[in-house]
């Protein structure tokens, strides 16, 4: 099935969101800002309402992200909504709606960067964005959603030592767990970087699932350390690589 690499609108994934488990991954949901280098990582507040107006008009839910675990049942028509990073503009813009449409949602935040910014996009040029203070990730979990881990720096995991990829995935699940006293058991891989070494730590160290950043659906026979998600994002107005990316091929597992 030849489909966008990227979520807008329901239109073109409505028939494989009803084959599985997809899972929706944003990053930030905002205005995008004049100098961002990385402008596919934003969704506008209104359009992200569209897009969850959309779901739920045509019979989906958004359940909490642990009925994904194995063992646990997902309601018909489930579609499961990630946030990557922690931005403050998604608990500013996202909260709201989420809160609104009586949907649930997880946010991977990295434990050693509460209430700073996006260190690692900046020593790659981009431009200053906050992240969500202690405070703001204690209304997000009163508001009734769930947190998980995406390390506590950002790094690409493959790259580091296993010494210190361990250090930044088992560290950053007990600095949230003792921080806000919540069981945190859903890692995401940093930049989708994963291999069988990483993976494995990720089990060593006590959590259930963890989410790339591999295109498709999710089924009951999908690696719960391996989760495929679709990325979220607004409609481009390239026409060349649109076209491109409609005659490409989806694999799903």
């Amino acid at each position: 099935m030849a489909l966008p690499p990227y979520y807008s609108n329901l239109g073109p994934f409505r028939e494989l969101f009803l084959t599985g488990q997809p899972i929706l991954t944003y990053h930030h949901v905002g205005k995008r800002p004049r100098g961002a280098r990385l402008k596919g990582l934003y969704v506008s507040p209104r359009l992200f309402a569209r897009q969850l107006v959309e779901l739920l008009a045509a019979g989906f839910s958004m359940p909490p992200f642990q009925q994904i675990a194995a063992g646990l049942p997902c309601p018909p028509r489930p579609v499961f909504l990630t946030f990557d990073d922690g931005f403050r503009d998604v608990f500013d813009h996202a909260l709201p709606v989420l809160r609104r449409g009586d949907c649930h949602s997880i946010v991977f935040l990295l434990s050693d960067l509460l209430g700073r910014s996006n260190e690692w996009q900046q020593r790659a040029g981009d431009r200053v964005e906050l992240l969500m203070d202690a405070a703001q990730v204690r209304e997000w979990l009163a508001a009734g959603h769930e947190i998980g881990s995406h390390s506590r720096t950002h790094p690409r995991l493959t790259q580091l030592a296993p010494e210190a990829a361990r250090e930044e995935i088992t560290a950053s699940k007990k600095a949230l767990e003792d921080r806000f006293g919540r069981l945190v058991a859903h890692f995401c891989y940093p930049y989708g970087d994963w291999n069988d070494r990483v993976r494995e730590l990720v089990i060593e160290a006590g959590y259930t699932t963890a989410c790339t950043t591999e295109p498709g659906i999710n089924t009951a026979a999908t690696d719960r350390f391996a989760l495929r998600r679709v990325t979220a994002r607004y409609r481009s107005r390239n026409w060349k690589n649109l076209w491109t990316a409609l005659w490409r091929g989806w694999k799903t597992p």
